[in-house]
């Protein structure tokens, strides 16, 4: 039987920057060798978030605008960079183009158009009746609430909401990587009979190839001023709808003896308003430290944290929270639907409430954190195990 051809749009990179990026590599990674499906992937040329080459290793370049990863073929798209924050609407379409073109062009059997998040909505129709004319399909994944996200303004918010539907509309079958959005999507466009599945994403609990003392991870350390074991951490893009603000107050609140360490991307007009609002630097224990894209000493840190706090509160399932819950011994989630799905009672929760989480890092010390851990990384392995995922999408790809 000849492969399927399946069309991956929407990720930036192959297991770079963000959530889908690293999702698209574990599942090229998962399926890498086999014969029925055969993997074709846009990323970003240039821009904000695009693909350095350099920074994941198997990759193989093939021509100046293409290379192999794991197998799978993968094609750069360049943006104009002149645009902002209207470059991921336009990588979208143009790496949709690309995939109807191809498709038209090889015409492969029953090919699938894979598109993640729901950006392009208003655009998608002309091209998903160009894929289903050459015998393919659309599947979607919508995120999660884009149109919640605080820093957007009510028109951004609207065109957001609008794209979600017209997405949900045209798909021939939307996945959902959580039960609440598989329930959000059925309940709000009930009027389009969605077919739906739910895949989440998943979570890797090998622990770091890293010792204790190895010089990549005890350098970091230093540079950044810390203690082994000593120290609490936060990971994710700062964002308002992250909940950092909400984090901050109540560290400063809290009377633990340990650094918060925020790994996070660089966002100075927030940092800027919470330093006003709250001072923030005038407690010692708060430290930035940038990125770490190193895979091997992120798990290293994640591992020797004493916990981990978890703010984002849009969205389904997110990745960094499964790879805390595979690393780190105690969670710490704010109290929403999505974040109680994946930390279930291997977890504790907090609000937004002042207190709530001052009063869960002040009992750090005296809750039992290898049993906590030991749960944590039990719930991964049960239910969001990696091979878990991708033989969930192999069955419906």
């Amino acid at each position: 039987m000849s492969p399927r051809h399946v069309y991956i749009i929407g990720a930036k990179s192959v297991g770079l920057y963000g959530g889908y990026e690293s999702f698209v590599m574990k599942l090229l990674q998962e399926h890498q060798g086999g014969g029925d499906i055969r993997y074709h992937v846009a990323v970003k040329a240039n821009g904000e978030g695009c693909m350095d080459l350099g920074k994941i290793p198997g990759i193989v370049p093939v021509t100046a605008d293409e290379f192999d990863y794991c197998g799978a073929r993968c094609h750069m798209i360049p943006v104009p960079e002149w645009i902002g924050a209207a470059q991921a609407i336009v990588y979208d379409l143009r790496a949709l183009r690309w995939a109807c073109q191809d498709i038209e062009r090889n015409r492969p059997n029953q090919a699938v158009v894979y598109i993640l998040a729901s950006r392009i909505g208003p655009f998608e129709r002309r091209y998903v009746k160009r894929i289903r004319r050459a015998g393919g399909r659309v599947f979607q994944n919508p995120d999660g609430h884009e149109n919640w996200r605080r820093k957007w303004r009510a028109p951004v918010r609207a065109y957001w909401k609008l794209s979600e539907r017209l997405s949900v509309k045209f798909a021939d079958l939307v996945i959902c990587d959580n039960r609440h959005i598989e329930t959000y999507i059925r309940e709000e466009y009930a009027g389009y009979c969605p077919d739906t599945v739910f895949i989440p994403y998943g979570s890797d609990t090998t622990p770091s190839a890293l010792r204790d003392d190895d010089s990549k991870y005890v350098n970091w350390l230093a540079a950044h001023g810390l203690q082994d074991r000593l120290f609490i951490i936060s990971v994710g893009r700062f964002v308002p709808e992250n909940n950092f603000d909400i984090m901050i107050r109540e560290f400063m609140r809290s009377r633990v003896d340990m650094d918060f360490v925020i790994i996070a991307t660089e966002n100075p007009k927030f940092a800027a308003a919470l330093q006003r609002r709250y001072n923030f630097r005038s407690d010692t224990r708060i430290k930035f430290v940038g990125t770490v894209y190193d895979a091997q000493l992120l798990a290293k840190i994640r591992e020797n944290a004493a916990a981990y706090i978890h703010g984002h509160e849009v969205g389904g399932t997110n990745p960094s929270l499964l790879e805390s819950m595979g690393k780190t011994r105690v969670n710490l989630l704010y109290d929403v639907c999505f974040n109680r799905e994946v930390g279930a009672d291997a977890s504790l929760y907090w609000t937004k409430e002042p207190g709530s989480l001052a009063a869960l890092l002040d009992t750090l010390p005296a809750l039992d954190a290898d049993d906590l851990g030991r749960r944590a990384r039990a719930r991964m392995e049960q239910a969001y195990s990696w091979k878990f995922v991708a033989e969930a999408y192999e069955k419906v790809f």
